[in-house]
């Protein structure tokens, strides 16, 4: 790795990333009234995408093992998502606690009385990890950080980035002072994340048009109003349109789902969308993108939920279902990570793989997880209480909640004056996680336009891409569909790009 850089020298990289990074579409919307000016009253500025200068060094064995069992883990929560009776014992104390998931599972509640009539479900998948070095004389191990079920982000930009850096070793590197020669394309694996889940996306589209005799169907990318990370989603749509099949995809506002949408009054309550500019021209949603939806901040309104609640009760195959959601829940992976009671008595997680599979493929899923403790009344809760509330035990755990997109979570000495804020009765809403022991690595982050060097951490996250029917149990397509790698400067506990946190990376394999 290139620890040395000079002044001229970062000046140069800066250029050709930020002229690269326009060139190609690596960019990002900065937060809005970031900028604002006459010529621009709607603030619609794209910059460089948060990068580091060089890809960082990753293991290679922890890579591999990662990847080699994303498909496991799409098969598991696949199955997961298909229990709704082991979701309701699991989160059934959540429920009482944290209104977000209670809303949702009262909407999968109301369309399961009426009957669904969409039998197929899609995942796209992300998984992710820290290389844990629990002491010096340890070999890296991966272990989860969390597994995400909605609005698994980033697939656009990452693998631009991974392109970005081989380009950097054609052209820039091997004219700094320090280049080292192991920074070489051979030692950076392919990325194709783009192009995979839109592959997902398409084998959805097409398997409801088999379903289906409509001609004019769609697919349709659910959004936030004001979205910084549009440039990710836009990639994805364009991959689709440039397919052979032509995909239409459109567009919408979670806001303006009741104003641009309506179920047909047919048996199969088809989801028909209008364009907001033609509103004559009807289009069939074959399937149904969240890229919004997955906070509670998403739903300001009763409107809101009632234009889930149409989502849902659709014929649109929902990406994700609202299992699907809460199937991603920090509680729902602290239960597949508790491990068996005794040897004869196989763990939660081994009940959702058949006879035949129970062992080894469990065995290999369960290697990635770190302790996690429920914040209930059963004596692994209490332990954890303990844990979380005693000033010095707590610097090693995390206090997670279910919501999803980064800047949620607790760390270390912050725990036991948090928890004292809340009511007790609010507390089982939170899982307690062991932290994760990641050594950091040298590298230089480009954010807004200034160069971080120093110690960072990596976290990597696999893509999955799964389409299973609810009906026969079947899974119909389930791949990998590689990589991204988000980095920190080592001094952050939170990593989320979008959130403000972390950048786009890509591996360089040791």
């Amino acid at each position: 790795m290139i620890t040395k850089v000079s002044q001229s020298e970062k000046e140069l990289l800066v250029s050709t990333i930020e002229d690269w990074s326009a060139s190609n579409g690596l960019a990002i919307i900065p937060a809005k009234g970031t900028f604002r000016t006459q010529s621009n009253p709607n603030q619609r500025f794209a910059t460089t995408a948060p990068v580091t200068l060089f890809p960082s060094p990753f293991p290679r064995d922890c890579f591999t093992h990662a990847k080699a069992i994303q498909k496991d883990f799409n098969q598991l929560y696949a199955a997961v998502s298909q229990d709704d009776n082991f979701l309701l014992e699991v989160l059934g104390d959540v429920f009482e606690s944290d209104e977000f998931s209670a809303r949702l599972w009262k909407i999968h509640g109301k369309v399961k009385a009426e009957g669904y009539t969409q039998n197929l479900c899609l995942g796209l998948f992300r998984s992710d990890y820290l290389a844990h070095v629990p002491s010096d004389d340890c070999k890296p191990v991966i272990k989860q950080v969390e597994f995400n079920t909605i609005s698994a982000s980033f697939a656009g930009l990452s693998s631009l980035t991974s392109k970005l850096h081989r380009y950097l070793i054609g052209t820039i590197y091997p004219t700094l002072n320090s280049y080292d020669e192991r920074l070489d394309s051979a030692y950076l694996p392919q990325n194709e994340s783009a192009l995979e889940i839109s592959r997902g996306l398409l084998v959805a589209f097409h398997e409801y048009s088999r379903q289906s005799s409509n001609k004019t169907s769609c697919i349709l990318f659910v959004v936030q109003t004001w979205e910084e990370n549009i440039i990710d989603q836009r990639h994805l749509e364009y991959i689709l349109k440039s397919s052979a099949s032509t995909v239409p995809v459109f567009r919408l506002h979670f806001s303006e789902i009741l104003s641009c949408t309506k179920v047909a009054n047919t048996p199969k309550r088809e989801l028909l969308y209008s364009l907001p500019s033609n509103p004559a021209k009807t289009f069939e949603v074959a399937v149904v993108y969240l890229r919004a939806g997955y906070d509670i901040s998403h739903y300001p309104n009763e409107v809101d939920w009632d234009a889930r609640y149409q989502l849902e009760r659709s014929n649109a195959i929902k990406c994700p279902s609202i299992l699907t959601q809460l199937a991603g829940t920090k509680k729902v992976q602290q239960v597949l990570a508790t491990p068996a009671p005794s040897s004869t008595t196989p763990s939660i997680l081994e009940q959702f793989f058949s006879q035949e599979d129970r062992g080894y493929i469990p065995m290999k899923i369960q290697e990635t997880f770190v302790e996690i403790f429920p914040l209930d009344s059963s004596p692994a809760g209490l332990k954890a209480r303990n844990l979380a509330t005693d000033p010095e035990l707590c610097k090693n755990y995390v206090l997670k909640p279910q919501r999803e997109g980064g800047g949620h979570n607790v760390y270390r000495s912050a725990i036991p004056p948090f928890l004292k804020s809340l009511p007790e009765e609010k507390w089982k809403a939170f899982i307690l996680m062991e932290i994760i022991t990641q050594p950091p690595v040298y590298n230089h982050i480009l954010r807004n336009g200034e160069i971080y060097s120093g110690g960072v951490i990596c976290e990597l996250g696999i893509y999955g891409v799964c389409l299973w029917d609810n009906a026969t149990k079947k899974t119909i397509f389930n791949e990998q569909a590689d990589y991204l790698l988000r980095t920190k400067g080592d001094q952050s506990e939170e990593g989320g790009i979008a959130a403000g946190f972390g950048c786009l990376d890509s591996c360089h394999l040791i």
